[in-house]
């Protein structure tokens, strides 16, 4: 386990108290877990995905994580359309291992973007997991 000092949370994206990631990428937003989120779970090895086209409102599932120790939803930071899932994690699942602020999960059309802001910023999620 990894100490919260040597966590990489970057300062690019939003982040929820259950450690999705949420950040803007042109008309769309990417989503994903944080560098925490995989290092609890541990070694990753299935990703459930939505199906494109599917909508979901702030906080409903979306997916879940399998990994060695555990099992665990996904759950949306803001509400969309999903109009894109990264295929690559059928296959390689332990892709969210290696860098999970580069490969993201889904990408959604937001319904409405000012969601964003309920968001944590990267020093507010550091300063949560510290409590």
């Amino acid at each position: 386990m990894k100490e919260i000092r040597e966590l990489h949370v970057p300062g690019d994206r939003s982040y929820t108290e259950d450690h999705e990631w949420a950040m803007e990428d042109g008309e769309h937003i990417k989503i994903g877990i944080s560098d925490y989120a995989q290092d609890q779970l541990g070694d990753i090895v299935f990703v459930e995905l939505p199906d494109v086209g599917d909508e979901f409102r702030k906080g409903d599932e979306f997916g879940g994580l399998e990994s060695v120790k555990a099992v665990s939803e996904l759950y949306l930071p803001i509400s969309g359309t999903i109009v894109a899932v990264n295929e690559k994690l059928e296959d390689e699942p332990e892709l969210l291992n290696e860098d999970p602020n580069e490969n993201w999960i889904v990408a959604i059309e937001p319904a409405d973007l000012s969601e964003l802001e309920e968001l944590m910023s990267s020093s507010t999620y550091l300063d949560m997991l510290r409590v």
